[in-house]
């Protein structure tokens, strides 16, 4: 069965070498998804810039999105009590404008330029954050929440890397790390199934490859959030925070790397 799906799956059809293997792409599926486990955020920047190589970002996208919906599910239900839920109904109204802008502007343009300020925001807010003296800065109010959902819809709309975002936000609402990893995912499903939507209205998802691979990668995301979830249990608060903030440092330094390379093609 599973022979077959990968021979359905021709990957040859979009000019790719050894990296069509399946332990490749499990591998790097596994690899991203044990981030995540972890730190409840950055799958999507490990998985599409290396499976971006050498696959179309129309496959890659998708790919990721369909596999964030089940993955971030089962996160959730590991870290059930810890999720903030009062967090997500404020989003949604924002959220949903944002995914529409970024639909429109898929149609005009591919948006590097705001992929990279985007990412060098990112650095200076892992820098900061990083920092051990850091105080925690509480962050309300009808404008900078609805500034915040805009952008979370935009980027995972357009780029598919909504969750450096979705953390700068939570970091700004959440002062316990366990409660910031544990609601991270959930966010992010929210985010994906919105762009997917968006994009089913487009028709990108279109591609029986998509759902080909989905259903060979899921069983190395799954393993790789479980194994990402025990490791996570070994941390306490002090030390989580840390690596949150390194993350998303160096998943700012991704994006601007990625949207120098959407520049350079």
């Amino acid at each position: 069965m599973l022979f077959d799906l990968f021979k359905a799956a021709d990957p040859s059809a979009w000019g790719i070498g050894w990296q069509s293997l399946p332990l490749f792409q499990s591998g790097v599926v596994f690899l991203g998804y044990l981030v995540l486990g972890v730190t409840g955020f950055g799958s999507a920047l490990i998985i599409i810039p290396l499976l971006a190589w050498h696959w179309p970002l129309t496959l890659v996208v998708p790919l990721v999105l369909m596999t964030d919906i089940p993955t971030s599910l089962f996160h959730t239900g590991l870290n059930f009590r810890e999720v903030a839920w009062r967090e997500l109904p404020r989003l949604l109204p924002s959220v949903i404008v944002g995914a529409l802008a970024g639909s429109a502007l898929l149609q005009v343009s591919s948006g590097q330029g705001l992929l990279a300020v985007l990412g060098l925001y990112v650095i200076w807010v892992g820098i900061r954050g990083f920092r051990a003296s850091a105080p925690f800065v509480h962050v309300s109010g009808w404008i900078p929440q609805n500034v915040a959902g805009f952008f979370m819809g935009l980027i995972e709309t357009m780029f598919g890397t909504a969750g450096p975002v979705v953390m700068l936000w939570l970091t700004k609402r959440l002062e316990d790390p366990q409660a910031l990893r544990a609601t991270m995912p959930i966010t992010i499903l929210f985010l994906s199934s919105t762009a997917l939507t968006s994009a089913a209205l487009t028709g990108n998802l279109n591609q029986p490859e998509i759902w080909q691979w989905v259903l060979v990668l899921l069983p190395s995301a799954f393993l790789g959030i479980w194994c990402g979830h025990r490791l996570a249990q070994r941390f306490d608060a002090q030390t989580l925070k840390p690596i949150i903030f390194s993350l998303l440092g160096m998943s700012g330094a991704l994006l601007v790397v990625r949207a120098l390379s959407l520049l350079m093609n």
